[in-house]
């Protein structure tokens, strides 16, 4: 189905509709734009014309869509209980939204057969023009000889405070030449910024600094904090401890969560 402008803010103000009053923002991009910043490999096995969607987790999610999934469902004990609730919002507002299209849901914690991720998520983040992804080749005379930094994402109103946690692509929606990349906002300008951005990051994640390398307008509750700093294996525990049961005796995989706050992590 050939879509015109007017039927991409169709299909993504329907998605906002179910997704965003549970904490979630929806950007739209084409295919073509995420593929071709990537070598062959890692690309989406769809036209370039395709349309698709990024889904982000702002911090009222927490609040707003996760707490309420534990205390009135309660989750199962082997996986992740953030990536079952956000599988759980996302699954359902494609049901209801989109019953019997073809749409290819991509979550930030899945891996191919191969290992890699199955989207890259800060990469679709910024194609999209939802945040932009600073990269070590974004510092001009980078001081770190060479040593290997990894890239953040910035949001230009949460600051590092979201998480990228989907991609949709709709396999059979094709949108033209009236659909404009967008440009996303680059909220860290200065070299000196970019450093001390990706130091922040690299070497001192745990201290939540680089979140507010931007002034943001929410930032994570306690509660939240609290959660993300728990080492993944423990936070079936933590959930214990604030009255919140799984449905079953068995743990999670006590695998350490590798993924950084920009790839859906927190």
């Amino acid at each position: 189905m050939a879509a015109s402008t007017g039927n991409v803010e169709g299909i993504t103000g329907l998605l906002k509709d179910h997704l965003s009053k549970v904490g979630f923002e929806i950007y739209s991009l084409k295919v073509g734009w995420y593929n071709s910043m990537l070598p062959p490999s890692l690309r989406l096995a769809h036209g370039d014309d395709s349309l698709a969607v990024v889904v982000l987790s702002t911090p009222a999610m927490f609040e707003q869509a996760f707490l309420p999934f534990v205390e009135e469902r309660g989750c199962q004990g082997l996986s992740d209980p953030i990536d079952q609730c956000v599988k759980r919002c996302v699954s359902s507002a494609v049901a209801q939204c989109f019953p019997g299209q073809e749409v290819d849901v991509r979550y930030d914690y899945e891996m191919l057969p191969s290992r890699k991720p199955k989207f890259l998520a800060q990469t679709a983040a910024h194609v999209s023009g939802a945040a932009f992804y600073y990269q070590q080749s974004d510092v001009r005379d980078q001081p770190w000889a060479e040593k290997k930094l990894f890239g953040v994402c910035v949001h230009p109103r949460f600051g590092g405070w979201f998480a990228i946690r989907a991609l949709l692509v709709f396999g059979g929606v094709t949108v033209g030449s009236e659909m404009q990349q967008p440009v996303p906002p680059d909220c860290v300008p200065s070299r000196e910024g970019r450093i001390q951005l990706l130091e922040a990051f690299n070497f001192h994640w745990q201290d939540w600094s680089y979140r507010d390398v931007v002034p943001p307008v929410q930032i994570y509750s306690q509660k939240q904090k609290d959660y993300f700093s728990t080492p993944p294996a423990q936070r079936f525990a933590l959930l214990k401890t604030w009255g919140f049961l799984p449905r079953d005796s068995d743990q999670p995989d006590t695998t350490p969560d590798t993924r950084s706050q920009a790839a859906g992590h927190g």
